[in-house]
């Protein structure tokens, strides 16, 4: 999360998420579009879901999460490495599952799930398809399956073109950052757009900047309170130079107004 919030696109993690949240119509043309199948209505979205399970508090959060009558989505935009993908996944599943049903509860109360990740490169070596779709089937005979109502799908942006739909090649072409081209990868741009231009969320964005800023000082041995201090006036600078208010500021940074009058009461730092 280095980037200027000017400079992000649908595929940093934080505009994706919102983008599919806040408009809810285009999350059920993307899930459409790499499911290849009319999906009715979805009743719920949600970014960021965390699910904590499990006893030592350790779980996970989804980047956004489609909820219907009886089916799960789970969406994941994955840029950077991809080695752990599969293992990832795994545990994505069970997390879901656990989420949906309570001890004692019956099995039949777990709903189809499909985990998708979006990801700019295959993490199949040797392999360069656009697509993958796995789900449980016997290897001793594929003509038996398991029936366990779980999906696992990878794209693969930079997977071969003519495996794809020209809709679907125009998404892939997006997400690996080529202008917008088609009627639904143009809606999902001016949704990006439009997401841009909300002062709150680019406040959102910078406030968890500067967390992921202050958990990397924590993780020094020296200079850590000095460090977490350094990032703070700085951030607050950097909202006062974009006109946010005192207020809006004190909120962003969780510090007394007085604190950030204070800050700004003085030269701005180098």
């Amino acid at each position: 999360m280095q980037k200027n919030y000017e400079d992000l696109t649908f595929a940093d993690d934080f505009i994706f998420c919102k983008v599919l949240t806040i408009n809810k119509e285009l999350c059920k043309e993307l899930l459409e579009l790499i499911l290849n199948v009319k999906i009715s209505r979805i009743e719920y979205v949600e970014d960021q879901k965390s699910v904590d399970m499990t006893y030592d508090g350790k779980g996970v959060r989804f980047d956004v999460y489609v909820e219907d009558d009886d089916t799960v989505y789970d969406i994941e935009m994955q840029t950077s490495i991809t080695v752990d993908i599969p293992k990832r996944i795994r545990y994505y599943q069970g997390m879901i599952d656990l989420n949906l049903i309570t001890a004692g509860e019956s099995y039949k109360k777990l709903k189809k799930t499909f985990i998708i990740f979006i990801c700019l490169k295959s993490p199949f070596d040797g392999f360069n398809l656009p697509i993958y779709t796995f789900s449980e089937i016997c290897e001793q005979d594929n003509r038996v399956h398991l029936n366990d109502d779980t999906v696992k799908i990878i794209i693969n942006a930079a997977g071969d073109r003519s495996l794809v739909s020209q809709e679907m090649a125009q998404f892939l072409d997006y997400v690996s950052g080529n202008a917008a081209e088609g009627r639904f990868v143009k809606k999902l741009d001016m949704a990006v757009d439009v997401v841009k231009t909300k002062k709150e969320l680019e406040v959102e964005y910078m406030t968890l900047r500067m967390k992921l800023q202050e958990e990397r000082e924590e993780g020094r041995e020296e200079g850590r309170e000095e460090g977490r201090e350094e990032t703070t006036v700085k951030f607050i600078w950097s909202l006062h130079e974009m006109d946010f208010t005192d207020d809006m500021i004190s909120e962003a940074v969780k510090r007394p107004i007085d604190y950030v009058q204070d800050i700004l009461k003085k030269d701005a730092p180098q």
